[in-house]
């Protein structure tokens, strides 16, 4: 069923492999930019008739969010806010401050952290609802002080589940579209009779929402090109088979698509997960998802100790790491490329997904090696300015117009010495 690498024995392309995603979507996905940027809110309409079977208005009413979260089981709505309190303490402290430096005569230099303006959060459906993504999405934005936060969701049937609507309320989100896919993100990045225009689109999606965002990258910004979800575990011979199994299948079970690896210095724990695997895959409403992940995408790789795991696990950047050991802080110096690290036994990806604080818009596919997490800074921009007085830019006229004139450029050199002459004359 899964497949078992003893490393330094197997060739790295069968250890480092990634998932391959489905041919043609480039073309498919630039079709479909390109009939939304001409048809507006028609192209929409037609696309929710014809992959969600929804004939439903595009914008989510107030009433409707009002009534959804009264819809929702109070105790769930208690855990709805205990997690929202846990990502708003986390990326709270993300949060960036202005600097101003005027320690030189006559020179004032600074920086402006400024907010966005719009922010355009996609929200997967389609296979299962993400009420988590959407508080992983709309917290981070509110902390950054966007102006207006807009939800893309698929709307099967027309219905959006109630929870993800409740979590947008509770998230502070400004306005929901039934709309996903690939034409979601076009609307987001070019705007629509309904639909405005907004600077920054982000959050997870399949092959088809990745395309978009980045064949739109350039007339709007993206958080990052999210590839499918990816857990890799490494553990010591200490570990139990039904635990590491059940981590494995947590992420198996987003879409066949997915990656399951486990890298451990035990020989008995490798034998023994694969029937874990098997005994688990069979309780699973979501069987034939994982299954095909499993199958397809599943690996364990045995390694002589947890220090070359580590090794092996840096080199493939993934998006979920955990450390499963007794003593994970002795190696944590040791991850240098994970989207977010787990420690220890007691401390199962899924505590990331829902509840702990940290941001689970992850950079996948091995980005991490130069990617970040979702963040607060993905809803900023950084302005710098600088200030000179007249005789603090005599100073330095010369030097500048050295500078300038060793790349060739006279007239940069001009626009600072004329001000410099018209102040000795």
């Amino acid at each position: 069923m899964i497949r078992t690498y003893k490393y330094g024995e197997v060739a790295p392309e069968d250890i480092f492999a990634r998932t391959e995603m489905p041919a043609n979507v480039e073309n498919i996905v630039s079709e479909i930019i390109d009939t939304v940027r001409r048809d507006g809110d028609e192209a929409l309409r037609q696309y929710n008739l014809e992959f969600d079977r929804s004939r439903e208005p595009l914008e989510v009413t107030p009433e409707e969010i009002d009534e959804a979260y009264r819809s929702v089981d109070p105790e769930l709505i208690e855990i709805l806010e205990e997690a929202a309190a846990n990502i708003r303490e986390f990326h709270s402290r993300q949060k960036r401050n202005s600097f101003i430096l005027n320690e030189k005569p006559g020179i004032v230099m600074g920086q402006k952290v400024v907010p966005i303006e719009r922010a355009g959060l996609y929200v997967p459906g389609g296979t299962a609802a993400y009420p988590s993504t959407v508080l992983m999405n709309c917290i981070p934005a509110h902390i950054a002080g966007v102006s207006e936060i807009i939800i893309t969701t698929p709307a099967t049937d027309g219905k959006i589940s109630p929870v993800l609507l409740a979590a947008a309320k509770i998230g502070g989100a400004n306005r929901i579209f039934r709309v996903g896919g690939a034409q979601a993100v076009a609307a987001l990045a070019y705007g629509t009779e309904t639909i405005p225009a907004v600077d920054k689109i982000v959050g997870p999606g399949n092959a088809f929402v990745a395309e978009a965002k980045k064949q739109v990258y350039g007339i709007v910004s993206i958080d990052m090109i999210a590839g499918p979800s990816e857990i890799l575990i490494v553990a010591d011979g200490t570990c139990v088979p039904e635990v590491v199994a059940a981590d494995m299948l947590s992420q198996a079970e987003h879409d066949r698509f997915a990656t399951a690896v486990l890298v451990t210095d035990s020989p008995e724990l490798a034998e023994a997960v694969p029937q874990e695997l098997e005994k688990q895959l069979k309780v699973l409403p979501r069987e034939e998802i994982a299954r095909a992940s499993i199958e397809h995408n599943g690996k364990i790789i045995l390694t002589e100790d947890i220090e070359t795991a580590i090794d092996i696990a840096n080199e493939i950047a993934p998006e979920h790491f955990e450390l499963c050991v007794d003593n994970p802080f002795d190696y944590l110096d040791r991850i240098r490329n994970a989207g977010s690290v787990f420690l220890g036994k007691n401390c199962p990806e899924a505590l990331g997904d829902y509840f702990a604080g940290p941001n689970h818009t992850l950079p996948t596919g091995g980005t991490a090696r130069f990617n970040c997490p979702l963040s607060v800074d993905d809803f900023t921009k950084k302005m710098q300015y600088s200030y000179y007085t007249e005789d603090a830019l005599a100073k330095i006229a010369d030097k500048v117009a050295r500078f300038a004139a060793e790349e060739g450029l006279d007239a940069h050199g001009r626009s600072v010495l004329v001000r410099k002459n018209r102040k000795e004359r």
